[in-house]
């Protein structure tokens, strides 16, 4: 989650151990996962994404990401259900679901953010400080807490809706854009988050700028001459499950 009792003081952060090796053996120890802090940490990045967690900064315990991992398994599967797609299909979707959209593009951008947040966000050390940097399974936990909500906005929400949205018409085409607004919106304010609350970054605002821009762009994919609300809708989940069509 996004530890944020922390002052922006120098003293307040130390650098954490490596958990890699600790952190990929628990994957396969269901028993010493977390489950229930898991389940609490995903309703408050919906509700409250200022909580405080175990005193680190990266995450020990793989549960979150085993969790979302199985919530975007049944997710996409209800999807290939609801669209009538064949088993292989399914499979197909579901795997570029979990391997893609999820892990591929959060190991993208968790590495581009790790980059610019150890090369262009740091406060310039001093003589008195240990020079303190960004961890890369911090900025992967970051990205994993800014997927959730955009999952249970894109995934969930949106399947409830998908009979409403794969209508034509210029409403079904706007609530659809307007999903993508607020789920990406949300997705990049809690990357802010992440890493505003490091003591050692600084100009971290830089992670807001991406909200305007997609508010910005968004009217320009609204124009219902030209594309078609089910079309819009194929920019997430519905563009695996209906690509045979």
């Amino acid at each position: 989650m996004l530890p944020t009792t922390a002052s922006k003081g120098r003293g307040a952060a130390r650098p954490a151990p490596p958990l890699f090796g600790p952190y990929l053996r628990r994957i396969v120890k269901w028993q010493q996962m977390d489950i229930e802090y898991t389940f609490w940490q995903m309703v408050h990045l919906c509700t409250s994404p200022k909580v405080q967690t175990k005193n680190q900064w990266a995450r020990d315990d793989p549960a979150f990401v085993v969790i979302l991992i199985l919530f975007l398994v049944f997710a996409t599967s209800a999807y290939c259900a609801a669209y009538g797609q064949s088993a292989s299909h399914a499979a197909l979707t579901i795997t570029s679901v979990v391997l893609i959209h999820f892990l591929f593009a959060g190991i993208v951008l968790a590495t581009l953010c790790w980059f610019l947040t150890n090369s262009y966000l740091r406060e310039e050390p001093n003589s008195h400080v240990v020079e303190q940097r960004v961890e890369w399974l911090y900025a992967f936990d970051v990205h994993c807490n800014s997927f959730f909500p955009a999952f249970v906005i894109l995934y969930v929400l949106q399947y409830f809706l998908s009979p409403l949205l794969v209508a034509h018409g210029f409403f079904p085409a706007l609530l659809s854009n307007l999903l993508f607004v607020v789920a990406i919106s949300y997705y990049h304010y809690l990357n802010f988050l992440g890493y505003d609350v490091l003591p050692f970054l600084d100009r971290t605002t830089f992670f807001l700028y991406p909200i305007g821009l997609v508010i910005i762009l968004s009217p320009l994919s609204n124009d219902t001459d030209r594309v078609q609300s089910d079309k819009i809708l194929s920019k997430f989940v519905l563009w695996l499950v209906k690509a045979d069509d």
